[in-house]
Formats: structure tokens, sequence, C-alpha cells
């Protein structure tokens, strides 16, 4: 699809117009209308006629690649200032559409334009008006496991079936048969589907009968990134091709991958959102930015690669409820003549961080966090800094049984770091290496008093069996909640394409709530059945030749865990054998002594 060229000085001939240097129409009489320099908006909103929300969305409105001459006047802007609006966005070459468009960066710019006055500035407020009523979205929170059919699986698939002409995803693990299906049939029925694929990185050298290979084969458009691609959203039937679609346009984020064990056995959330636009606009902006700067898969020559409409932050009404953050802004785009455009950290930037650590220090009452991985030295001491502050405020942490570590693996690591800062001397950037290099926080955590648990399902991890605990969300007072596809680490600020919305209770109280009932849940795993102390008299004092060591799921604090890898390893003498440790997917039970 390619993108709209519009030539403004040929629709002013077409209608009759003169173009003259300063593409003022001379041979129209137009009424209702303004003065050249007629002032529209005053400098200080807030003394103005029209509302915070009506400036906005007038910005938002003109801006858009869609507001071409013919559709302004559409709407009701009396002529001239649909002219000038149109001849200033389209730029030197007076084409919409091309490299030099230019925005209006503020309300006061496009107040300057000749002929957009008070009168101009009516029109458009009544134009936006709706949008400013009119506030309403839906959102709904699918939390893993599910039975296939009650999964985030199913729901993306349904959604993608009422497509009606975009999809963008951008996903890092996709395997499953459904939603593959769903996009099929959307590109078959003239659907345009984009896919910025993780796994397209790997398939691009060898192709045939990879998922990026039949993706293609189906009519969507795989490309990847040089980084690692963990997003897991999409966008449909969004903002692609004008900022206006977001009001209509349903957007699925949340920490699950579209695959079977995200659906059915790990621990996960998935929020889909419909008619927010600023969370529309938001992840868009995201997609078009890597999308722009990705490289091909080169497998189906017959698709054509095409750039998205720009999307400026003057462009996005702000939601104060809303927010969203994408460690993207951690890099800057460069272009390698051998292999193209190419994202490159920017040293001391981390958006994400940064803005997590804003928020432990906001919390007044109770920080939660459900997060795979603990592995970020900003978060974690921020959370130990909180704890000493205010031995009162409520803290609980509940993690995925791999970031457990003992006493004497937390004093290794330690350690270690310590010799790392040693050898890297004065240089800081080393130094700044050795700390972020995967430190396990959730020893010091607990030590510290901070109320955690660990999803504990095995004596040792293994993908073919582990049933985790993969969500990636944080709650603020239980009034405010954090939540995307970003681990807790410094892998995920400086390698990974990452991002975090951020909810409040004003704009989303459904939403926030079901995150909030969800933690509750998920913290007692296993208690209600009885689960640790079955498991433990099993080991102790069973009397068959085996005891399991790969379990239903609890959730364990640090001294149970401990006590249950003890005991395994008191009535298992195989347990830490070279067999066991390099192939723990054939040892699911273990012969006791």
């Amino acid at each position: 699809m390619k993108n709209t060229v519009i030539r403004i000085a040929a629709i002013m001939l077409m209608l009759g117009f003169s173009v003259s240097c300063n593409l003022e129409p001379e041979t129209v009489d137009f009424t209702a209308q303004d003065g050249r320099d007629e002032v529209g908006a005053s400098a200080g909103k807030s003394d103005g006629p029209f509302s915070d929300c009506e400036l906005q969305q007038i910005l938002s409105w003109v801006n858009d690649q869609q507001s071409t001459y013919e559709r302004l006047v559409s709407a009701g802007i009396h002529k001239r200032a649909a002219t000038h609006i149109a001849a200033y966005r389209a730029g030197s070459d007076e084409y919409l559409g091309t490299a030099d468009d230019q925005l209006f960066a503020t309300i006061q710019a496009l107040d300057t334009v000749p002929y957009v006055g008070p009168v101009a500035f009516r029109q458009m407020a009544a134009h936006v008006a709706p949008l400013c009523q009119n506030t309403s979205w839906e959102t709904e929170v699918i939390f893993s496991p599910q039975a296939y059919n009650e999964s985030h699986l199913a729901r993306v698939t349904a959604l993608i079936d009422g497509a009606q002409h975009s999809v963008d995803v951008a996903i890092y693990s996709f395997r499953d048969n459904g939603v593959f299906e769903a996009l099929q049939n959307a590109t078959a029925r003239g659907v345009s589907v984009r896919v910025l694929f993780e796994s397209a990185h790997k398939d691009k050298n060898d192709p045939e009968g990879t998922m990026s290979a039949k993706l293609e084969d189906t009519g969507a458009d795989v490309r990847y990134v040089n980084k690692i691609m963990h997003h897991k959203f999409a966008i449909i039937d969004g903002p692609r091709l004008s900022s206006l679609e977001a009001l209509s346009g349903i957007l699925i984020t949340g920490s699950g991958n579209w695959s079977h064990s995200a659906g059915t056995r790990f621990d996960e959330n998935t929020v889909i959102i419909n008619g927010h636009q600023e969370a529309l606009l938001r992840y868009q902006q995201e997609f078009n930015l890597l999308w722009n700067y990705s490289r091909d898969l080169v497998w189906n020559n017959s698709l054509e690669w095409f750039a998205s409409a720009t999307i400026s932050d003057d462009m996005i009404v702000n939601d104060p409820n809303f927010d969203a953050l994408f460690t993207s802004n951690n890099f800057e785009i460069k272009h390698s003549a051998t292999y193209g455009p190419t994202f490159t950290i920017v040293n001391g930037m981390n958006t994400v961080s940064d803005r997590l650590v804003e928020l432990i220090w906001s919390a007044n009452h109770s920080i939660k966090v459900a997060s795979g991985h603990l592995r970020s030295r900003p978060v974690s001491q921020a959370i130990l800094e909180r704890r000493q502050a205010d031995p009162m405020l409520e803290i609980v942490v509940y993690l995925d049984g791999q970031e457990y570590i003992s006493e004497s693996g937390h004093n290794k690591q330690t350690q270690k770091v310590e010799q790392c800062i040693q050898d890297a001397g004065d240089s800081e950037s080393k130094q700044q290496s050795c700390m972020n290099k995967g430190f396990l926080f959730s020893y010091l955590l607990q030590e510290a008093g901070v109320d955690l648990r660990y999803k504990y399902y095995s004596y040792r991890w293994h993908y073919s069996y582990a049933e985790q605990m993969h969500n990636k969300y944080m709650i603020l007072d239980d009034t405010t909640v954090v939540s995307g596809s970003y681990n807790l680490s410094d892998n995920a600020e400086h390698n990974t394409m990452e991002n975090i919305a951020i909810y409040r209770f004003n704009g989303f109280p459904e939403l926030v709530s079901s995150f909030v009932q969800n933690l509750n849940s998920i913290w007692v795993t296993g208690e209600t059945e009885g689960l640790y102390a079955a498991l433990m008299d099993n080991i102790q004092n069973g009397t068959s030749n085996t005891f399991p060591i790969v379990f239903d799921p609890m959730a364990l604090n640090w001294d149970e865990v401990t006590a249950l890898k003890a005991a395994i390893r008191a009535y298992c003498p195989d347990i830490n054998s070279e067999d066991y440790r390099k192939n723990p997917q054939d040892h699911r039970v273990c012969e006791r002594n």
C-alpha cells in the first residue's frame, strides 16, 4: 500500500484558484472567514474559549496525513484556512506524504498560519468536539493459564478474524496455529498484515519451512530489527494511516507470547483496549519506528514494503490516566553499509527503569510486584531503599522459581561482582557493566524483610516442563498498574525492544481491580490444597521408590524453598549428578535413597 501523495497546487488549480507565491486563492468569494492575521487562540490555553482537549484534538487532527484540503473543507473549515493549513503541511515541494511534510508543533504555530483565525478555530473545535465528549473505551484483561478456548490465544484469533483493513504485530514468540490461521484468513480477504518477529532474525539464514516464511507465504510482510524483539503487542485496524482510526482501533498488549504454553501453562496477562486514542497512537508510533528501521526477511519478493505515516508526539492527546514507555527510546538509529538500519544503545539512557524507580518512590501504601525476573539493579535498590525508609509500607514480590538463590550462591555472585569491579580499574563503563551482569536480587530482598515468594514447580528449571510465572507487572497503592513485556533486568533495558503501559484507577477501574485480584490469587498458589506440606511429607516419609522433583506449582517463601531443596538433596543422592544436571527434562522423579 502506497503512502498518500497529494499535490496541493494541483488541487487549487483544479478548483479554479491561481497559485501565487503564498498559495493564496484569488478568485473565490468566501464568506464567514478570517482575516489574514487574525488570532484564533490565545497564547494561554486556559484563557481561551476552547478546552485543552479541543485544542489537543485540533492539533492532532490537522497534523494527520489524511487531513487533506478536501477533508478539511468537508469538515466545515473555510477554504482560505484549509488552503493554507494544507500548504503548510505539504512543505516546500507542495506534496503531502513526502519527506518534507511539516507538522504543527504547537497550537500557536497553527494560529500563525494566514487566515486561520477565530472563525477557523471555532469550525475546527466544532469538528473535534465529539472526540472530547466521547471519552469511553473498552478494556478487557485475560489472565493465563486458561483452557485454550478461554485463553488470550482464542481471543486474539477472534479479534484478527474481525479485522477490516490492517493488522500490525510485534511479537517475540509465535507458534499458535489458531492465530496463524486467523492471519492467513485476514490476508486472503485483503487485510494488510505486517509482522515484526524476533524469530525472523534467525529464520533469515534459512527461511524455508519457518514460521516467518509461512507468514510471508500468506501475504503478511515479516521483518526484524537488529535488537531482540521482545514486544508482545498487536494493533488491529489502528491508526496506521490516520490518527483518527485510533478511536476505533484495537490494541492487544501484555506479557503473553502467542504460544500454547503462554495461554495454558504460564502465569500471564493480556490487555485488550478498544478505542483509547492515546494507547493506540503510542503503540502505533512504536511499531512505525521499528518498522521504518527494520530489515527484510527476504522470502516473498512480491511483497512491497512501505513506510508508515508519521505520528508525532504533538498528534497524541495525553490522557492523565494512561502512559506508555518503550526501550526503543534508549537507542539511536544508524545505517550499516553491510546490514542496513541499526539500533545502537545511547549510554546513560534508562527510559523504563527510571520511570519504574519514580513510581516505586511515589507509592504511599503498597508496592506489589509480579515478575518472572528481578535482576534490575535500579528497581531492586529502589525497593530495598523504600523498605528501609518506611518499614510499614506493604511490599510484596512474587517471582518465578528461576530467581531463587541460596545464601552461598548469593555470596558467590557478590564476590564475582566485587572482583569484576576490581579488575575494571578506573573504567566507569566497565564497572557499570560489572554491576549489571544478571545479578539475582531475591536473597537481598527477603533478608531486608520484603514479603517475597516464588512460583516453585521443580528442583531444577527446564523449559519443557516449566509452568512459569511469566507476568511482568507492578501495582502501586492498588490504584496504578504497570504492565507489558518488560522484564526487570538490565538486559531488557538495553538489549531488547520492550514496552510498559501505565494504567490508573480513575481511567481504568476494572482493569486495575483485575490485576489486584490476580495478584491476590497467585500469591497463594497451592496453599489451599496444602501442596507444600504434602510434598515434604512424601519426600521425607513416603514409602514409594520415587518422589517427584517436578511438581504442581506452589507459592513459597525463601525459607520454604531452601528447606524443600535440602530435603530433595537428602533423599535423592543423584539429584546433582552430571546426568541430572545436563538432562533435567529426562528426570521428573527421583529414586529415594
